[in-house]
């Protein structure tokens, strides 16, 4: 396993999870634009076409749809490719392939067929690009039975979910929180989680209210629970990490104790997984809750130029808005 350090940035906290599932197993590739010689245009993928060569890490053409259809067929084959999409907003050309083939295909062939595809997503905004570089669709995916969703928020599980990720036979979609791609932290890739990725993970303890959040809102949610406490409020914050399967016991657990729910994510709030977390959380937790489960979000807007995506992107100051109007009632 890679132990060059303990403390990485999150994008090479992927990089060395590829490159160790690439030694662990032959028959993991990457495909994806510019994944090779110039190592992809975050450099998550920087080094691995020199280590492992232009077999394995592969320059595809600029057809998403290719790519993601291409993926289908080495998965047929006994491969397990991992597909770089270069910005999320450049997934919806295999929004097709991804929801008609990978997702259905296991279910369609009664098990016979697997599709051990892992698709990496640079998700969320925060960077300054221009339009189609800052979705946040994975409601979209969430919707579609039949693949994984991860959403890492440190180095740690960017590195461990990596892995997992590649080690399943279930077709998982990697959402990386890009605006915390530089954002570093403790990497242990000698020993692997006790906590499943499929599990929710309780960051911070509190007994006030649950903030829920996920991929690069973690960061936020946590800060926002540091300013509450100066005013004595004890929030507590759960990483989701996983947004299929949700797991939704953790979320009830913390609920029933606070009896207050604030979610936090990046997407639009109207259809968004809040929403889904929200219903859930109503019909479990009824007799609990002490306020109505509220979220922060972006607005029903198609996402807005640079100068404005800051008053479009949840912030501290309508996180800690939302928490009083809950502790309100």
């Amino acid at each position: 396993m890679s132990t060059t350090s303990s403390t990485l940035p999150i994008a090479k906290a992927i990089t060395a999870g590829l490159r160790d599932a690439m030694h662990a197993d032959d028959r993991v590739l990457i495909m994806g634009e510019d994944v090779g010689v110039l190592g992809g245009v975050f450099r998550v993928t920087d080094g691995l076409h020199a280590e492992f060569g232009s077999q394995r890490v592969v320059d595809t053409p600029l057809a998403e749809a290719g790519i993601v259809g291409t993926a289908v067929g080495l998965a047929y084959r006994g491969y397990r490719p991992v597909v770089e999409i270069q910005f999320d907003g450049f997934v919806f050309p295999a929004f097709n392939q991804i929801t008609t083939q990978v997702a259905k295909m296991h279910y369609r062939t009664q098990g016979a067929v697997s599709m051990p595809i892992v698709i990496r997503i640079p998700h969320g905004g925060g960077i300054g690009a221009v339009e189609h570089h800052s979705e946040s669709p994975e409601a979209l995916f969430a919707h579609t039975a039949g693949l994984r969703i991860l959403a890492p928020a440190t180095s740690q599980d960017a590195y461990w979910m990596t892995r997992q990720a590649i080690e399943s036979d279930d077709p998982v979609i990697m959402l990386e929180p890009k605006r915390r791609y530089w954002v570093k932290g403790d990497v242990d890739p000698d020993h692997r989680p006790e906590l499943s990725p499929w599990q929710a993970a309780v960051a911070r303890p509190g007994t006030d209210a649950t903030l829920l959040a996920w991929g690069p809102s973690v960061p936020l949610a946590l800060e926002s629970a540091e300013a509450a406490a100066a005013d004595g409020v004890d929030l507590e914050v759960i990483d989701a990490r996983s947004l299929a399967p949700l797991d939704l016991p953790t979320v009830y657990e913390s609920v029933k104790r606070t009896g207050r729910l604030v979610i936090v994510h990046e997407a639009p709030v109207v259809g968004g997984l809040g929403g889904e977390i929200a219903a859930r959380v109503a019909e479990e937790c009824f007799y609990h809750l002490e306020a109505p489960v509220l979220r922060v979000g972006g607005y029903h807007t198609p996402y807005p130029p640079a100068r404005m995506e800051h008053a479009y992107l949840p912030d501290l100051d309508r996180v800690l808005d939302t928490v009083d109007r809950v502790l309100a009632h």
